[in-house]
């Protein structure tokens, strides 16, 4: 096993090329599909990794539930600086499972709130709350209740008729592309190891891009789209601050804003996309920077999962070697 056992470790490195690269020279919904396979697969492999490292960890603690032969020195020998790499392990995971499973607790609750909160309110898909203070999101579905998007009173008056279209068309387009699980993904991955955070702030970026181009494609004027997308950025600055009561007595104040939606993301790099001419979504060339940086990535993702998986069978033969019949 040796050292491959690290590398899935530190490999998440080789994406921050193409995170920086891809928001600028792909298509967003490209970019966002690319960057969330990549994280994804990267932080598969790291945990599976980390948690090889606790099987050896764990054996090496007194009063351990595990068979006697997983602490032979021929086990520990296939992982370099056993003694220390895992015990530092065991807690590393510990952490690690925590904060996955606080995120999706914590985002499965507060959709359940939001959706509680809505019950009775017209409009199967568009919620317009009576809130001074200027947001709009979209809320994904649940088992029970669709998707909505939600738009407070003070960011609706804050827009002409056609600035509002495009914000619901911007909206919409987030829950038609199920952007919340792109989102999910790379936030658990960049928990699972902090070297894919980039990756997540890409992916965050490019999904805000995403929905923008689907957006201007609906309305059918990119201008418009970043009219409104600058002017709703401005009601949300001058409205911080001004809105701590806002809802107080409508039965809407224990709406919670929903996370990676609510943001509205780099605005300028966002309206200057839109007056620019619409992405074309095509491969690119290995020979350009984004090419080789998206290559770069794959690779390092083929090299994770060849390292984590022979890992993992070079772990299982020495345990069950080590396991008395």
């Amino acid at each position: 096993m040796g050292v491959f056992v690290f590398l899935p470790l530190v490999l998440p490195l080789t994406a921050w090329p193409v995170a920086r690269l891809a928001e600028q020279r792909l298509h967003p919904r490209t970019a966002t599909r690319l960057l969330t396979v990549v994280a994804a697969v990267m932080a598969a492999c790291s945990t599976l990794c980390l948690g090889l490292l606790v099987v050896v960890g764990t054996a090496q603690l007194p009063g351990n539930p595990l068979p006697d032969g997983w602490s032979d020195p021929e086990v520990r020998a296939a992982v370099p600086c056993d003694e220390i790499a895992g015990k530092v392990a065991i807690p590393a995971l510990l952490v690690l499972a925590l904060s996955c499973a606080r995120l999706l607790g914590g985002r499965r609750e507060l959709r359940l709130r939001a959706h509680r909160a809505l019950h009775g309110l017209p409009g199967r898909t568009v919620a317009v709350l009576p809130d001074p203070a200027p947001y709009a999101y979209a809320l994904p579905g649940t088992a029970d209740a669709p998707g909505r998007v939600l738009a407070t009173t003070g960011m609706l008056r804050s827009l002409d008729a056609p600035e509002r279209r495009a914000l619901f068309a911007h909206e919409r387009a987030h829950l038609a592309a199920h952007h919340h699980r792109y989102l999910l993904a790379v936030q658990l991955a960049a928990r699972a190891n902090p070297f894919l955070r980039p990756l997540r702030a890409a992916v965050e970026y490019a999904t805000e891009r995403w929905a923008d181009e689907a957006a201007a494609q609906t309305i059918g004027n990119r201008r418009t789209l970043a009219r409104a997308i600058g002017k709703a950025a401005l009601a949300g600055r001058e409205g911080v601050g001004s809105s701590s009561g806002s809802g107080a007595g409508s039965g809407l104040s224990a709406v919670p804003v929903f996370p990676g939606f609510a943001a509205p993301g780099p605005v300028p790099r966002r309206v200057a996309a839109l007056l620019a001419p619409a992405p074309v979504s095509r491969r690119p060339s290995v020979f350009s920077a984004v090419g080789l940086a998206a290559y770069g990535a794959a690779v390092g993702t083929a090299v994770s999962a060849m390292s984590s998986a022979s890992s993992t069978m070079t772990m299982l033969l020495l345990l069950k070697a080590a396991t008395p019949m």
